[in-house]
């Protein structure tokens, strides 16, 4: 060890040593976007991927909110590639007066080069940097443009960045616009330069964007088109109604308190506020922020101007009415926002973000323009509206008695397991090794599974936990009710990290959380209702990446000395094909994970040099909530006929 050591300060010395004006690389044009492609689309994998259609789609709905184009049209072509088209002005087809070049080539082979400085191109725009269309045509292995304007239809063809001929007239034209297509640059072993893991554009990852930006920029059509397959896929998303017919969707497997959302949009300070919001009879809150069409997880200050002018007007109104008593304190934002869908979105000129992902809005006078428009227009909705006011009010204030409720329940569960002094549930089958990073801990249903499981790992890092029976539905129930449920406090107890609003990810015991349940129908159940509590109560385990699910063996086949595990249908189809039908092999069908022995359970679930696992990622938080309300609730319809059409997709389903 010591030698290595030696070994690697000499290198470090020789470096220093010849640290100099010919180690300083400059990169030319677009290669640093190839050199770090990471710090323009966040990462190689499929989310950024994804991120190259949603910049050259911020394109052109900058076109749209600037007022010149009403429809865009997007397209996964089947070679791969996709193509996105609008009707809007067109990119420049002039000189530029300084680079001397083709406008539309300095946009495309030049970063931070747009109309979105100074002032004049965009009044407001989400590609804030000007190197979205740049970005996408570094990393392309090719990509054209093809511009309508001035009654010509111009184009240029590019590979990974760089011009394979000048802009040039192919024809004649009546319309005006810009048609952008482009192919991914995939790293494979013919493409060995290529930049991303993966050129597989999910459909329904896009749809969800897409859906997304037309409800977000009311009458404005985006037309998507999956061309792949036999069956090509299409979607027409144009809203009217814009973020009235957003909470509208997002609440549509719910109950609601008022049919018709509360809408407000108005312009101060040439500041651009649209608010909906709709109280529903779930126990979640679901309040989502955006600024300039960018999602902003991590709020801001037109979240917080929304919030205070939520709370402080439903106060209002609540005392003046008497409808909350002297002897009962002021709701509190957490009350008022139980049970509540909305959508605050802001548009303005040059916004200010606190980190470079643009999660969280920074711009101080935005808090003061949505709370004063936010706040007039819901004291006069409460006003004009006496008997939804007075359900609100009562709805919150039921909250807020919860809320104490489950303060109470909170701490009877800490006095019960006595958290501080680190006891464990007696049926939790800990591991030795202290190290939160390097620890997993299996959920398993069942003694007979559970006492496998405990035969079976690893127990230097692996702990199980057995659970009886199916733990409650948490969907239908609020937090005092669940902590009522003996399963749940013993989940609680061994990670350690609390829960709700107290949750502390440092606290946190195992940084590997697997629900480990049988591959049939009860087992798929028992492990929606571990995810949904998760995601209502625990939500960072599943936004950081802690949970997951274990892919255990559907059968065993043995032929002669063989044996194979296979983990669906299809799978089994193949490796029948493969040793051949004949003489007949033998197939055993497990039906749960206690027909296997300790040593099978390791070495097909658990051994992490054999085990496949899925991890749990809310891609699209709004997507999600979405699908625990669909298959949780009470609304039987809808969840039958999504089970329906997604049956063939169940061994992949990820949330």
């Amino acid at each position: 060890m010591a030698e290595e050591m030696e070994l690697n300060l000499e290198q470090v010395t020789a470096v220093t040593e010849e640290y100099g004006e010919d180690q300083i690389q400059v990169l030319e044009g677009l290669e640093a976007v190839r050199k770090r492609p990471g710090m323009y689309i966040g990462s190689t994998d499929a989310r950024g991927l994804h991120h190259l259609v949603y910049e050259i789609v911020d394109n052109s709905v900058d076109e749209a909110l600037a007022g010149y184009c009403r429809q865009i049209n997007v397209t996964i072509n089947p070679d791969g590639s996709v193509t996105v088209q609008d009707d809007g002005r067109g990119f420049p087809v002039g000189m530029h007066p300084k680079m001397h070049r083709p406008a539309v080539e300095v946009c495309l082979t030049v970063l931070h080069a747009g109309g979105k400085f100074g002032g004049g191109g965009y009044k407001v725009s989400g590609g804030l940097h000007g190197v979205g269309a740049s970005v996408v045509n570094a990393l392309s292995r090719h990509f054209t443009v093809t511009v309508y304007q001035n009654g010509n239809i111009y184009q240029q063809e590019y590979e990974r960045g760089k011009y394979l001929y000048d802009l040039k007239v192919i024809g004649e034209t009546d319309r005006t616009g810009t048609t952008i297509q482009f192919w991914p640059d995939v790293h494979s072993e013919d493409n060995p330069e290529g930049i991303f893991e993966t050129g597989d554009f999910e459909y329904e990852t896009l749809r969800n964007r897409l859906r997304e930006m037309a409800f977000l920029n009311k009458g404005v059509r985006i037309v998507f088109r999956d061309e792949r397959g036999e069956k090509p896929k299409e979607n027409d998303f144009c809203f009217e109604g814009g973020l009235r017919e957003f909470v509208k969707f997002l609440n549509q497997h719910k109950q609601v308190l008022f049919p018709e959302p509360i809408y407000t949009e108005g312009i101060k300070d040439g500041i651009l506020v649209e608010m909906a919001m709709q109280y529903n009879d779930s126990y979640a809150e679901n309040v989502y922020s955006f600024a300039n069409n960018i999602a902003t997880p991590d709020g801001g200050t037109h979240l917080a101007g929304f919030n205070t002018a939520l709370t402080r007007a439903i106060n209002d109104y609540g005392r003046r009415y008497k409808l909350l008593k002297d002897s009962e304190p002021n709701l509190k934002g957490e009350d008022v926002r139980e049970s509540l869908t909305a959508i605050i979105s802001i548009k303005m000129e040059d916004p200010q973000f606190e980190s470079q992902t643009k999660s969280k809005l920074g711009s101080g006078q935005v808090r003061g323009v949505v709370d004063s428009l936010v706040s007039e227009e819901l004291s006069t909705y409460l006003e004009e509206n006496p008997s939804v006011a007075k359900a609100i009010v009562s709805r919150c204030v039921d909250a807020q008695r919860a809320r104490e409720a489950a303060r109470k329940a909170r701490e009877t569960v800490r006095r019960k397991t006595v958290l501080e002094s680190g006891s464990m549930p007696g049926k939790l089958a800990d591991c030795s090794e202290r190290d939160p990073s390097k620890c997993e801990i299996f959920m398993v249903e069942g003694d007979s599974a559970g006492g496998s499981a405990k035969e079976g790992r690893d127990r230097h890092f692996q702990a199980i936990l057995p659970l009886r029976g199916k733990i409650l539905n948490v969907e239908k129930v609020r937090l005092d009710r669940a902590l009522d449920n003996a399963e749940i406090r013993a989940m609680i107890t061994a990670f350690g990290c609390g829960f709700g609003d107290q949750f502390d990810e440092s606290k946190l015991r195992y940084h590997r959380i697997v629900c480990m349940t049988d591959a049939d129908v009860d087992g798929a159940h028992i492990r929606i209702l571990l995810l949904t509590f998760f995601y209502r109560f625990m939500r960072p385990l599943v936004e950081k990446g802690y949970v997951y699910a274990a892919m255990p063996p559907l059968y065993k086949v043995t032929k002669g000395k063989t044996e194979r595990y296979v983990y669906d249908d299809d799978e089994l189809q193949r490796l029948l094909d493969e040793i051949g039908r004949d003489p007949k092999p033998e197939i055993q069908r497990y039906k749960g994970l206690g027909e296997m022995s300790s040593e099978q359970l390791w070495m097909t679930t658990m051994n992490p040099e054999t085990r496949s696992m899925m991890r749990i990622t809310p891609q699209d938080a709004m997507e999600a909530d979405r699908l625990f309300t669909l298959l949780m609730g009470d609304d039987v319809e809808p969840r039958k006929q999504f089970i329906q059409e997604n049956s063939d997709l169940v061994k992949d389903l990820d949330v």
